[in-house]
C-alpha cells in the first residue's frame, strides 16, 4: 500500500501526541483547534485505523499511534535536517539574512542604524524583512522562515532562543479621545482595571497577558472587549470605542493617527522589544547581526 503522508500531517499528529490534548496542541500549532481535528481525522483514514482514543478521560494514543509515534519524530527530524541544509546552501548562495518583524521597530533610526553596523562587516548580505502577523509571536523564528526577529518579550518557549534588548519603554494606555479618562494627563492602572481591553489572539498567551498587564490586577480578571491581531485592527477597535489597550512608547505613533489619544499610567512595569535568534543557530552572520543591534552587550 503506497500512501502520500505530508509533513504537515505528521507534524500535527506529533503535537498531539505529546499534548494529547487537541486544543493545547492547537494552540502550539498556531491553527484552530477544528482545523488540526479534521487533518487529524484524514491522516487516520489514510492509514486505514485511529491514532487516538478520545472520550470524556481525555485523550490517549491507540497501539497504531504508538507504532506511528517514533517513526513520525524521525521523519520530521530528517526533514527539520533536510531543511536547514537547503536553507544554509541557499543563503550561502544568495547570502540573505531575513530579518522578521511584527510592527516596525522604528525608535528613532533604529534599524538603519543596525543595518549601517551589519553592512560595514558584511557588505555581500543582502538584508531581507519580513513583516509577520500578530498570531506568530516570534516573528518567523519558530518556523524557521526568519533568521532573526524582533520581538515582544516575554517569548513562548523561550529556551529555544536567544536574545538582547534593544529597547525598554513604558507601557501606556491607548483610549479614543472621546474617552472620559483620555482628559486626564496620567492615569493609574487601577482606573483602567473594569475597563474593557483590546487582547492578543488567543494563541499567543504570554504576550496576551503581558499586554493585558495581568502582572499588575491582583486577583482581578481583564474584561476582554475584543482581539485585535494587527496595528490596523487596534486603530480601528480603538476609535470604534471597543476597548482601550495598552501600547509600547514607541508603538505610539502607530495608533495616534487621529481620534485615539495615549497616556502614561502609574503602577505598571516597563516592556521590552529584544532583537532574537534561535539558541541552536550558531552561523556568523545571525551572531553579527545580533551584535549590530546591541554593540556593547554582546561579546
Amino acid at each position: 500500500m503506497v500512501m502520500d503522508v505530508h509533513g504537515r500531517d505528521l507534524r500535527y499528529f506529533v503535537a498531539v501526541a505529546d499534548q494529547l490534548h487537541f486544543t493545547r496542541a492547537a494552540e502550539t500549532l498556531y491553527v484552530s483547534q477544528p482545523a488540526l481535528s479534521k487533518q487529524i481525522r484524514a491522516l487516520e483514514r489514510q492509514l486505514g485505523a485511529p491514532l487516538f482514543d478520545r472520550d470524556r478521560q481525555g485523550v490517549r494514543l491507540t497501539p497504531v499511534g504508538t507504532a506511528l509515534l517514533p517513526h513520525a519524530r524521525e521523519v520530521l527530524a530528517a526533514w527539520e535536517r533536510a531543511e536547514a541544509a537547503v536553507r544554509g546552501a541557499r543563503e550561502a548562495g544568495n547570502a540573505t539574512l531575513v530579518v522578521g518583524m511584527s510592527t516596525s521597530p522604528g525608535r528613532g533610526g533604529l534599524l538603519p542604524a543596525i543595518r549601517s553596523r551589519f553592512t560595514s562587516a558584511h557588505p555581500e548580505v543582502r538584508l531581507k524583512l519580513r513583516q509577520v502577523g500578530w498570531e506568530d509571536p516570534s516573528a518567523g523564528l519558530a518556523d524557521g522562515t526568519s533568521d532573526v526577529a524582533f520581538v515582544w518579550l516575554p517569548l513562548a518557549d523561550a529556551e529555544r532562543y536567544r536574545w538582547v534588548v534593544v529597547a525598554t519603554e513604558p507601557r501606556l494606555a491607548a483610549l479614543p479621545e472621546t474617552h472620559p479618562l483620555a482628559a486626564r494627563e496620567r492615569l493609574d492602572f487601577a482606573d483602567l482595571l473594569d475597563e474593557p481591553f483590546l487582547a492578543l489572539p488567543a494563541a499567543t498567551p504570554e504576550l496576551r497577558d503581558h499586554w493585558l498587564a495581568l502582572d499588575a490586577r491582583g486577583s482581578r480578571p481583564p474584561v476582554i472587549g475584543g482581539e485585535i491581531a494587527s496595528a490596523d485592527e487596534t486603530y480601528e477597535s480603538l476609535v470604534g470605542g471597543i476597548g482601550i489597550c495598552l501600547v509600547a512608547a514607541g508603538n505610539a505613533p502607530l495608533l495616534t493617527r487621529g481620534g485615539v489619544v495615549v497616556r502614561p499610567v502609574e503602577g505598571l512595569a516597563p516592556t521590552s522589544f529584544a532583537l532574537a535568534w534561535r539558541a541552536d543557530d550558531d552561523r556568523r552572520v545571525v551572531q553579527d547581526y545580533a551584535r549590530a543591534a546591541a554593540p556593547r552587550t554582546l561579546s
